[in-house]
């Protein structure tokens, strides 16, 4: 059986956040079986030799797939859509549109978000034109998804795919202030309609119920 390996503890600013919930939720979605195996992040459960096989970063999610390991979650939704024929169409150009949008989410969309809310964490109130940057990078981004999202339900596709995941949960966790997605409506219905998914509700629902804030 498919073995992911997701957080079991997390520090309590992370949890609810962090990228095992986007394989659980594409798991949900394709009701594929799998068993969890629960990592404790406080007690250094992915600093050892034997993880670093599966993930080289020490990061979670990981899987096993009978020998076959694979880390980067998108990675391995790409994987999952094509083990199952799920959540990516089967045709060439469908499938290069849900692996560009995969693409677009984490290397385009993501970037600036996270460096914002890095920057955030950590600045002592000295970085105001870093930070004007930055916020400046974001608009740019949230302006071009926008437009993108016109006339469009979901990101790549007609239909619901591995790359709204990715897309909808980037948007949810990447952005801590509602006031930097407000000015960008089409954006927020999208972030909203993937997120009131039931197999979403039912990830997260489970995820807190099994990941405790250590």
């Amino acid at each position: 059986m498919l073995k992911l390996y997701g957080f079991s503890k997390v520090n309590a600013g992370a949890r609810g956040h962090t990228r095992d919930l986007r394989v659980l939720w594409a798991l949900e979605e394709m009701q594929l079986p799998f068993e969890l195996v629960g990592m404790d992040h406080p007690a250094h459960d992915l600093s050892t030799e034997a993880y670093r096989r599966c993930s080289p970063f020490e990061q979670i999610p990981s899987i096993d797939d009978d020998g076959l390991l694979l880390s980067e979650s998108a990675a391995i939704l790409v994987y999952l859509a094509k083990k199952t024929g799920r959540l990516m169409p089967d045709d060439r150009a469908g499938e290069a549109q849900v692996v560009r949008w995969c693409f677009a989410a984490l290397n385009s969309v993501e970037p600036p978000l996270l460096s914002l809310m890095v920057l955030d964490w950590t600045a002592d109130g000295s970085c105001g034109k870093h930070r004007q940057f930055l916020v400046g990078w974001v608009n740019r981004v949230l302006t071009n998804l926008e437009a993108w999202f016109a006339d469009r339900d979901f990101v790549a596709t007609d239909g619901f795919t591995i790359a709204d995941i990715l897309m909808a949960n980037v948007l949810s966790s990447g952005i801590k202030d509602e006031g930097l997605i407000a000015p960008y409506p089409a954006v927020v219905s999208y972030r909203d309609r993937c997120l009131a998914r039931p197999a979403w509700k039912r990830t997260i629902d489970a995820y807190c119920a099994q990941v405790e804030a250590g």
